[in-house]
């Protein structure tokens, strides 16, 4: 079982118990009585079993009275990846849901929107989301903020200053009728865009990265989808937009750009789809578009809740998967109503279920391929997969220690159950109090600090 390497840094952590997780080998991988070691870079140093305790202890020089052993019915799995979420959004989650997409974005999400440029506002809300996401075991998140450079600024200040690693995108979109102030000019977003990224990186966030966000094909002219796909290439940023969400809004796609063949054309065409890209949604795209997504390295974001609540469509995942497209899992608040990861695995797993009553010939998701999704998966929606998503030597310490059957929490347990299956329990009733901590990069985000609560 031990994967080990040089050490190379000193150790920092040693937890001795149960890990599980997903490989490209096996889907959910079990490991009873490991020990894993974290160094002081927060990367894990070597994996191996608890009854190697006194040679690991001599191999990386730490001493067998420093190790944390979990208790009973606690595991280790990686950090969730949420990879689409509008943390503007957050402020009005929970409401709002009783209209198609393009209508709902005119009456509530551009107003809404619209008041971002006040910072103290911003402030709150972003605040609130960041924490709310890393107690839901969120350790990775990929958020849309609004066209307001400062206020995102600002969303990237507070990932970084609580720990979480994300992508941050300053919202771009040059075209819209409904809220006529909220939008830029061309000009405007392209130099507000090169604004974010230059400021972005002069901050140097250790776990914290921008990304290029052309909101979607209706909210952009070609000039500026142009634009933005150089302003990617010639700074090697990864790229986020939404894709065949609704019928209507693919029907509005094919009359603004007619000369395009697809909707995964018009992102083609201009230079968005790279192998650093992710697309939500994605209900609508033929099997020819899936192949193009396939040959660009690009990834599609499946937001179950949202596709859901506001009777967009329903993904067929299984068959994404088989045109071997890298697909994580999206929270995409406000959309969907919750920003809890644990909602999204629950909801991708009921459109799973639906699609297989409208077909029975339908492969339905199981638990263990879901779990995969919401972490390594979503990891590799993102091209972050170098760094996080499993529990692999030289990857950094993303994890969630979860206990379940933590006072007070919603599961109770009639019987000696096994890991796998303590792992589906949490799954599908856990909630934030099973989450007993959170770790990024090595480091404890959670519980949060007193001040920072």
């Amino acid at each position: 079982m031990a994967e080990r390497q040089t050490a190379t840094a000193a150790i920092q952590r040693v937890y001795r118990g149960t890990f599980i997780h997903s490989t490209q080998r096996k889907v959910v991988e079990v490991l009873e009585d490991a020990l894993l070691g974290v160094d002081t870079q927060g990367k894990i140093s070597f994996i191996g079993s608890g009854q190697d305790l006194s040679q690991l202890s001599q191999t990386f020089g730490f001493s067998p009275c420093v190790v944390t052993e979990l208790k009973e019915h606690e595991f280790f799995m990686p950090g969730m990846v949420d990879t689409h979420i509008h943390a503007s959004q957050y402020s009005y989650a929970g409401t709002a849901l009783d209209m198609p997409l393009l209508q709902w974005l005119n009456t509530y999400t551009f107003p809404v929107e619209s008041g971002f440029g006040d910072m103290e506002f911003a402030k709150k809300v972003y605040t609130q989301l960041v924490k709310r996401t890393l107690r839901n075991g969120t350790t990775t998140a990929c958020y849309f903020a609004t066209i307001h450079t400062d206020a995102s600024l600002l969303l990237a200040q507070i990932a970084n200053d609580f720990g979480q690693r994300a992508l941050v995108g300053k919202v771009c979109m040059d075209r819209n009728n409904s809220v006529k102030h909220y939008k830029e000019t061309t000009h405007e977003s392209q130099e507000e865009t090169n604004r974010f990224i230059a400021e972005f990186f002069a901050r140097k966030y250790p776990l914290v990265k921008p990304v290029v966000t052309p909101r979607f094909a209706p909210s952009c002219t070609g000039a500026l989808l142009g634009q933005l796909g150089a302003i990617a290439k010639n700074n090697h940023l990864h790229i986020q937009s939404h894709i065949s969400e609704n019928p209507e809004e693919v029907k509005l796609v094919k009359e603004l750009f007619p000369d395009s063949e697809s909707y995964t054309d018009v992102y083609h065409k201009y230079n968005l789809l790279t192998d650093m890209t992710v697309m939500a949604h994605g209900c609508y795209l033929s099997d020819k578009e899936l192949e193009l997504f396939r040959q660009t390295g690009a990834s599609l974001s499946h937001c179950p809740n949202s596709n859901i609540s506001l009777c967009s469509g329903l993904l067929d995942v299984r068959n994404v998967l088989n045109h071997k497209v890298k697909l994580g899992l999206g929270t995409d608040v406000a959309g969907g109503y919750s920003a809890s990861m644990l909602d999204a695995v629950r909801r991708t797993l009921d459109t799973s279920k639906v699609l297989t009553i409208q077909d029975p010939d339908h492969k339905t998701l199981n638990f263990e391929e879901v779990f995969m999704l919401a972490t390594l998966g979503g990891s590799q929606a993102l091209s972050l997969d170098d760094q996080t998503g499993n529990f692999e030597v030289g990857k950094d310490f993303d994890a969630l220690r979860v206990n379940v059957a933590a006072p007070g929490a919603p599961i109770d347990l009639f019987q000696n159950d096994g890991p796998k299956v303590l792992l589906e329990r949490f799954l599908n009733l856990g909630d934030d109090r099973n989450i007993v901590e959170v770790f990024v990069a090595g480091r404890s985000v959670l519980p949060l600090a007193e001040s920072a609560r």
